[in-house]
């Protein structure tokens, strides 16, 4: 058993050691702590999982969303464009030049 780089024989004597400090009544309120602590961690870690999860998926839903008006915004572009108004407007521009250079 490898857990934190202690070996078996340590973790021996860090039983021993709190068996001494603590006594044998109040060992099964530290160990039930302890598991309640580490529960704990686990959920705020897997709350954290989660977030970053949602933020990931709001983060693909906007690029979606930006990419969809890039579309939309460049197929309106090249429908003006192609459209007779905007060939009068050019020939509007046209004109005005001409009597600017007069």
């Amino acid at each position: 058993m490898n857990l934190l780089f202690i070996s078996g024989q340590e973790i021996i004597v860090i039983i021993l050691i709190v068996i001494v400090l603590f006594g044998t009544k109040r060992l099964p309120e530290i160990v039930k702590g302890l598991g309640k602590g580490m529960n704990e961690f686990k959920k705020a870690t897997g709350d954290i999982k989660r977030e970053f999860e949602q933020q990931s998926d709001i983060g693909n839903d906007i690029k979606k969303v930006k990419h969809q008006i890039q579309e939309t915004t460049s197929e309106i572009k090249e429908n003006l464009n192609k459209s007779e108004l905007a060939k009068g407007v050019t020939d509007i521009k046209k004109n005005i030049d001409k009597i600017k250079k007069i």
